[in-house]
C-alpha cells in the first residue's frame, strides 16, 4: 500500500492562539497509524516551501485524520489558511510509534506544550483495552493555563491529567517533570511496576530521561526533531544514542528512554 496520498481539509480550527486542530479527509484508503508515528504534510502546491512539515498523528476519527499544530514559521503559517475542500499531499504514516501492549504495570505518560497530541492519540488507544485495564496517569505540562490542551477529551477517555503551569495559572506552579518527581517520592509503588511513555520540548526529555536512570523507570519518549524528507534518506534528523546515531524519521521518532545520549 502506498504510503503518499491526498486529503481534502474538513476542518482547520484555532483552538487557541497560534494552535490548530486540522482534520483531513483521505481520499483513499491508508494504512492505520499507530500513536506515535507521524506524516509529513505538503503545505502548498509549489517550491516555496520546498519541504513538507513533520505532524504527529493525534487522532483517527471516523476514517479522519487530526493533527495538532502550532504556527511557528512561514510553513505552518500557511498551513493555518488552509479551508475545508483544500487538498493536502501526505506521506504516512512513517516512523515507528510507542510500543505497547496489555500489561498489569502502570502506565505513566507525560506530555509537554504540544507533545500532547501523540499523547492523546496513546491515551485514547489504551482507553479502548478491555478490562481488567492497566492504570493510566498522564502529566501534562505548559507554559500558561491557555496552552492546556485536551483537557476535556482526556476526561471524556477517563483519564484526569494532572497538571503544571510554568506561571502557575492551572494546577501546581513549575514543570511537569518536577510534578511527577514529587509523585514518585510520595508513593511506595515499586519503580518496576511502572513504565513511561511521553513527549515534549528537548529540555524536558532531557530531565525527564536523568529521572528515569535515576529511578531505573523504563519508558519510551518520542522525539520532535526538524525534518527534510522522513524517509531515512536525508540523514537530517539524526540523533546521538548509547547505539549511535540514528534517524529520527527511521529508527524513531520513539525511543527507549535510556538510549538517548544529551
Amino acid at each position: 500500500m502506498s504510503r503518499l496520498f491526498k486529503a481534502s481539509v474538513s476542518e482547520n480550527k484555532e483552538l487557541i492562539k497560534n494552535h490548530y486542530l486540522l482534520t483531513l479527509n483521505p481520499l483513499k484508503k491508508i494504512k492505520k497509524p499507530e500513536p506515535g508515528q507521524f506524516f509529513m504534510l505538503s503545505v502548498d502546491k509549489g517550491l516555496d516551501p520546498l519541504l513538507k512539515r513533520p505532524l504527529s498523528i493525534h487522532r483517527l476519527t471516523g476514517g479522519n485524520l487530526q493533527f495538532l499544530y502550532r504556527v511557528v514559521g512561514s510553513g505552518t503559517n500557511i498551513l493555518s489558511e488552509k479551508k475545508t475542500g483544500d487538498i493536502l499531499e501526505l506521506i504516512g504514516p512513517l516512523g515507528k510509534g510507542f510500543p505497547f501492549k496489555k500489561t498489569q504495570k502502570n502506565i505513566i505518560l507525560v506530555a509537554g506544550g504540544l507533545g500532547i497530541a501523540p499523547i492523546f492519540a496513546l491515551a485514547e488507544t489504551l482507553a479502548k483495552i478491555p478490562p481488567p485495564a492497566p492504570p493510566v496517569l498522564l502529566f501534562q505540562g505548559a507554559r500558561t493555563e491557555d496552552e492546556v490542551l485536551c483537557i476535556d477529551k482526556l476526561k471524556s477517555i477517563g483519564i484526569d491529567p494532572i497538571i503544571s503551569t510554568d506561571n502557575g495559572t492551572l494546577g501546581e506552579k513549575g514543570n511537569i517533570v518536577s510534578v511527577l518527581k514529587k509523585y514518585l517520592t510520595r508513593h511506595s509503588l515499586p519503580v518496576n511496576r511502572y513504565i513511561l511513555y511521553a513527549c515534549g520540548p528537548e529540555p524536558m526529555l532531557k530531565s525527564l530521561s536523568s529521572l528515569a536512570i535515576k529511578h531505573k523507570l523504563k519508558g519510551y519518549i518520542a522525539l520532535e526533531q526538524h525534518m527534510a524528507c522522513g524517509l531515512g534518506t536525508c540523514l537530517g534528523c539524526v540523533v546521538n544514542t548509547i547505539d549511535g546515531y540514528k534517524r529520527v524519521c527511521k529508527e524513531g521518532p520513539v525511543f527507549p528512554i535510556e538510549k538517548i545520549v544529551w
